[in-house]
């Protein structure tokens, strides 16, 4: 007997033989069922089973194996005269029959190994007219959906279409190559996003056994607040960082949320303080790689005075690079006298604070400056008459001089523009205020500077941004806090149902950003990944299509292009992606395109419908079909992480691990049952600080 035929066992198969293949196209295959074969229970499987059944599955036997396929419609043909000719044979006469079709699509092959099927994704033999088709048994239905991945040990639910075997699946594909969680309100969408969390956990502390600890690390944004008590059972693994309403309330172990401004890079100031290109970028800029610029503990009460000589310093090399042997100063170009005069008055405000040596080089520095000032009279209209390159060189010597006492003046090394380096807020301010004076271009960044400064001093924000040398926190802190300690397993939960709508995107760009950046480093130092996920619910808000065709740098584009850097290149680094959004046609395509794996739960717009299909093979369009209609709790999961798409019903969540993301009860509220107190007046209170204005004129009266 041949190998073939030690494998299959032909008796067994002729016993499950349903129908026959009369149609074969490579998205699509029609199947002609007997006429005895199963109505509505198919009972020659071993065990009872619905058939036939759309979102059921058959086998063709070929000679891999056999090729598994979906059935995607089940239907009647109604003929006006006999088809079937056997009967003439015994001189009988058949009537007209209807004859029951199947459209199916095919999957991948099942094969046998040692007893033990495996499915594997693909297909390169497609049946022939004439084939039989046959019904799969118990064993063979589980293995079409159960996962044979080693690493697959993740129980996320049970297929009711295969006799509720349950579905596996590997973290390394869920959280390794990103996943989308996709489907409208009420549809178990956030639950699904949970319990991925809850169960891959559940199956590591099983894998290790109790007392050990796992090193995963998961950050979720949050932007409505559903998770503050979704993984409280899971102990001290749960860090939760929101934008804190009242310090003395106690809010549960909750941590103010920090995303501190000397975090920002250039791109991310420029979006928040609309920047123009030409001449507000290019000053945002320099201030921010001067004010970034790191010094000594024994150097801080000379930084002020540094910056200020280095930033002249600058200019005049600028004019020097020039190379013209005059610089004339007449309406319409810059105007170098001023600036000098200027920067004589920023000198002398600086030397008031200094001592010794210090204030003796920049009253020299000034006095140089005031030197070729006078050998140069202004006219009538404030313009002065064309300097030349031995007026410039003097000062900048006395100024490279100064290096002496304040060390040497190179602003271009070091930190940049987008190296997260502390400096604190109003130093920024006041520098960017000096470079417009030094150059001249006060009229250009007066409304500028103005947008910042009521950015940094509002009181809403600065508890998210404010950075001052009291309450410092380092980068080493920041990432310990919101990624995870050495071998150490962490879930921060990012609140950000309270983050000023003006910052919003930023905080998510730059927490996305730093993130991102930071495991990058992580592996070019260690030669290693550390493997994190980043859940975001609602992606829709924060990671918006865009239009392309222009420049504009906008908050709001920044974030989306963030998650588009992690989702083309966050697998390299060990950051996987997890996506939520009910919006599927808002996401970002880019991001979309780089998600392989998809958990489909009810769709019910038709472009969201449309969005995904795109996403899918055409062959497995017909799947999707039922997204309108599926049930909450059920769910489509198809991608890399299934060897092929399976109706899942998921995992059941107690009450207490749910997000809180219910629907809200208003028949209780409106009868009675549940009762509603409302106090506008705290809310009104604590919404225009007068609480916190109260709080701290009862403490000055108390220590008067």
């Amino acid at each position: 007997m041949s190998d073939y035929q030690d494998t299959y066992d032909f008796e067994h198969i002729r016993e499950q033989a349903v129908g026959s293949v009369e149609f074969v196209s490579p998205h699509e295959i029609k199947v002609l069922l007997d006429i005895n074969a199963p109505k509505n229970t198919a009972i020659n499987t071993g065990t009872p089973q619905l058939f036939p059944k759309v979102n059921g599955f058959v086998l063709i036997p070929n000679e891999a194996g056999a090729l598994v396929c979906i059935i995607s419609w089940v239907g009647v043909e109604y003929s006006q005269f006999p088809k079937r000719k056997g009967y003439q044979d015994f001189n009988l006469i058949d009537l007209p029959f209807p004859l029951r079709k199947l459209s199916i699509s095919p999957l991948g092959n099942l094969k046998e190994n040692n007893g033990e099927y495996e499915i594997e994704r693909g297909v390169f033999s497609f049946p022939s007219v004439g084939d039989i088709v046959v019904v799969p048994n118990k064993d063979q239905l589980q293995a079409i959906v159960q996962n044979k991945d080693k690493n697959a040990k993740v129980k996320i639910g049970t297929s009711p279409m295969a006799a509720n075997a349950p579905v596996y699946v590997n973290p390394d594909k869920i959280f390794g190559r990103h996943t989308a969680v996709l489907g409208n309100t009420g549809s178990g969408k956030s639950c699904s996003v949970a319990g991925l969390i809850r169960w891959s956990l559940e199956a590591v502390t099983k894998e290790l056994g109790e007392g050990e600890e796992s090193n995963s690390r998961f950050i979720v944004l949050d932007p409505n607040g559903e998770y503050s008590k979704t993984f409280d059972d899971l102990g001290s693994t749960v860090n939760k960082y929101q934008v804190k309403i009242d310090d003395d309330v106690n809010t549960g172990g909750i941590e103010q949320l920090k995303i501190p401004s000397w975090m920002w890079n250039s791109f991310e100031w420029s979006s928040i303080s609309q920047a123009t290109q030409k001449t507000q970028r290019p000053i945002l800029r320099r201030a921010l790689k001067e004010v970034k610029a790191g010094t000594d503990d024994n150097e801080v009460d000379l930084l002020l005075p540094k910056r200020t000589i280095t930033s002249l310093l600058i200019s005049l090399k600028n004019i020097e690079k020039s190379g013209v042997s005059g610089y004339a100063e007449f309406p319409g170009k810059q105007n170098l006298g001023e600036m000098l005069q200027s920067s004589i008055e920023s000198l002398a405000v600086v030397a008031e604070d200094l001592e010794g040596d210090a204030r003796k080089k920049i009253r020299e520095i000034a006095s140089s400056i005031n030197t070729v000032l006078n050998r140069r009279k202004p006219n009538n209209s404030g313009y002065y008459p064309a300097f030349n390159l031995k007026d410039i060189s003097e000062i900048k010597e006395k100024i490279q001089d100064a290096q002496t006492v304040f060390g040497e003046l190179t602003p271009y090394e070091g930190p940049d523009e987008d190296t997260p380096s502390f400096f604190e807020n109003e130093d920024f301010v006041s520098h960017l205020e000096r470079l417009a004076n030094e150059n001249n271009v006060q009229q250009y960044l007066d409304f500028f500077i103005m947008r910042i400064r009521s950015i940094l001093t509002d009181v809403r924000i600065c508890s998210v941004i404010e950075t001052s040398s009291d309450t410092e926190v380092t980068l080493e802190d920041w990432l310990e806090d919101y990624i995870g300690e050495n071998e150490k397993p962490s879930i921060n939960i990012i609140d950000l149902s309270l983050v000023p709508s003006e910052i919003l995107f930023i905080v998510v760009a730059v927490l996305t950003r730093i993130i991102f950046e930071a495991l990058q480093r992580y592996r070019k130092k260690t030669k290693q990944v550390l493997p994190t996920t980043l859940v975001v619910e609602e992606a829709h808000n924060f990671i918006k299509r865009y239009n392309t065709d222009h420049d504009e740098i906008s908050a709001s584009r920044l974030c989306a292009q963030a998650f588009e850097k992690v989702a083309k290149e966050g697998r390299k680094f060990g950051l996987g992606l997890v996506i939520s959004s009910q919006r599927p046609f808002e996401l970002s395509q880019t991001v979309l395109s780089q998600c392989n794996t998809f958990l489909l739960h009810r769709l019910v717009n038709d472009k969201d419908q449309e969005m995904v299909k795109k996403l899918v093979p055409d062959n497995l369009g017909g799947v999707l079909n039922e997204l309108p209609i599926l049930p909450t709790q059920k769910a489509v999961l198809l991608g890399w992480a299934a060897p092929i798409p399976t109706l899942v019903e998921m995992n059941y969540l107690h009450e207490e691990q749910r997000p809180k993301s219910e629907d809200p009860d208003f028949w209780d509220v409106w009868t009675g049952k549940e009762k509603r107190e409302v106090d506008w007046s705290a809310i009104a209170k604590e919404w225009q600080n007068f609480d916190k204005n109260d709080s701290e004129e009862d403490g000055n009266a108390k220590q008067s």
